[in-house]
């Protein structure tokens, strides 16, 4: 180890900052989140860090530095480009015994700056050692992705009745026993979802009682968004892995499934259309007798679960047998596959306003309002509708939308399997026959689809539309 990870308490501290340019106004911002007291040296000094220190009751010196101003100080920082400077900052620190960094000079450095996952009073510092400072922001990206914000809100909360739990608990052990089961149970989980004072009440209750068992689970109402994993978001994919049940639809991916805790029960309540492998009242009730049995259960659901994705009835029920639950919105199809489909849904040439519309039939027919669809300056989006491609093309003619309007399919959208179909509302219905792409797709009504061939930039829709330009 090259470096022995530390961390200084420098509220109110007087540091030196040796430079006025960008380098040092980066560092003034970090030394000030630490509550330090910085005077800066330096012949010119950048507007932007005069008036950061103006605001937090900092010295600036207009003027060349001298070996008296480290008189005071717990630290100094060098972040000039006088390479001469640097070194006669660092050997006069050093006589003196104060820390010295001299900015990507690990050799004139006593110490050095890690890279920082801020979730105070939680913050993890990552370092090479001088070696890769790259390969250290690297690391810190990932852990940020995996580290929610709202973990600061925990520990603080945690810091609060700290002293409680150490009233309550004799020993040391009974004490990492029940923070473990805290930390990993119903009281995090409500912070995490923005609900501070019930988590506070949860806890002081948990102490009181001397347990942290929860004799009830909860339900996480996950958007597995539309196929691709890189699509789902930090929360998804943190609940996901942590649950002890995952009950999901047909739309979700193998490769999102992959994502879940290796050790999670794995249910299957796909439905197809007019074909329900598990019904919806049969879903409800197993996300709560799971949830009773005192599991984490997530309900994965293809998309966002709140667009045609029947999760507020799945709440509905669990809201009325007491279950806690937690809802993850995801990126739904129609966002994702006109995105990666290359077709803007609003544009301010062709349209301001845009539909969602389910194309599934009820009872084998369709109480589609036909007639406000066919507004103009407006982009329609039909889910599950490829079966009905010729009743909804047939609806929207009817009710006078043009025959040369615009109009594409977009299958297995974000996926490598991802096809791109289009036409105009006098043709698709031929083209699909001919084509034959597969469901799941979503389908896309307006003068906007008219920019797919330039914009197309993912997969097979990026070389259909080049091929098409060819053509034309």
């Amino acid at each position: 180890m090259e470096y022995l990870p530390l961390f200084f308490d420098l509220k109110q501290r007087s540091i030196l900052l040796v430079g006025g340019g960008e380098v040092a106004l980066r560092k003034a911002r970090l030394l000030l989140r630490a509550g330090a007291r910085i005077t800066v040296i330096s012949q010119a000094v950048l507007p932007e860090l005069r008036e950061l220190l103006d605001l937090h009751q900092g010295e600036v010196i207009l003027g060349q530095y001298h070996p008296a101003l480290l008189e005071g100080q717990a630290l100094v920082i060098a972040a000039t480009d006088d390479e001469s400077l640097n070194a006669r900052v660092h050997f006069d620190a050093v006589e003196r015994n104060i820390p010295v960094n001299v900015v990507d000079n690990p050799p004139l450095c006593t110490f050095i700056f890690p890279a920082i996952v801020d979730r105070s009073p939680i913050v993890i510092g990552i370092s090479s050692g001088g070696q890769s400072p790259v390969l250290a922001r690297i690391l810190r990206s990932k852990l940020e992705s995996q580290i929610p914000v709202s973990f600061a809100r925990l520990g603080q909360l945690v810091g609060r009745l700290r002293d409680e739990v150490k009233a309550r608990f004799a020993s040391v052990n009974e004490r990492r026993v029940f923070w473990e089961k805290v930390l990993n149970g119903q009281v995090a989980e409500k912070v995490f979802a923005g609900q501070d004072a019930l988590a506070e009440a949860l806890l002081r209750q948990q102490i009181a009682e001397g347990n942290a068992d929860s004799q009830v689970g909860e339900v996480y109402l996950v958007g597995a968004g539309p196929g691709d994993p890189e699509l789902l978001t930090f929360k998804a994919l943190r609940l996901m892995q942590q649950a002890d049940v995952v009950l999901y639809d047909r739309l979700v991916s193998d490769e999102v499934l992959e994502l879940c805790r290796r050790d999670a029960d794995l249910i299957y309540v796909g439905k197809k259309r007019d074909q329900h492998a598990v019904p919806q009242q049969d879903i409800n009730q197993l996300l709560i007798e799971h949830a009773r049995a005192g599991r984490r259960v997530v309900r994965l659901k293809g998309g966002d679960p709140f667009i045609f994705g029947r999760g507020g009835e799945e709440l509905e029920q669990l809201k009325a047998a007491g279950i806690p639950f937690q809802v993850v919105p995801g990126i739904t199809a129609a966002s994702a596959c006109s995105t990666y489909g290359g077709i803007p849904l609003t544009h301010r040439n062709y349209a301001q306003s845009v539909k969602f519309v389910t194309g599934q039939l009820k009872n084998r027919t369709s109480d589609l309002n036909f007639a406000e669809l066919v507004q103009p300056n407006q982009t329609i989006v039909f889910y599950m509708g490829l079966h009905t491609l010729e009743m909804l093309v047939t609806g929207l003619l009817e009710q006078g939308k043009p025959q040369d309007t615009p109009i594409a399919i977009v299958a297995q959208g974000t996926s490598p399997q991802q096809r791109v179909l289009t036409g105009t509302l006098a043709d698709i219905v031929q083209k699909q026959a001919q084509a034959q792409l597969p469901a799941p797709a979503i389908i896309i009504v307006g003068e906007v689809v008219a920019l797919q061939p330039q914009l197309a930039w993912f997969g097979e829709s990026a070389l259909d539309a080049e091929t098409q330009r060819t053509e034309d």
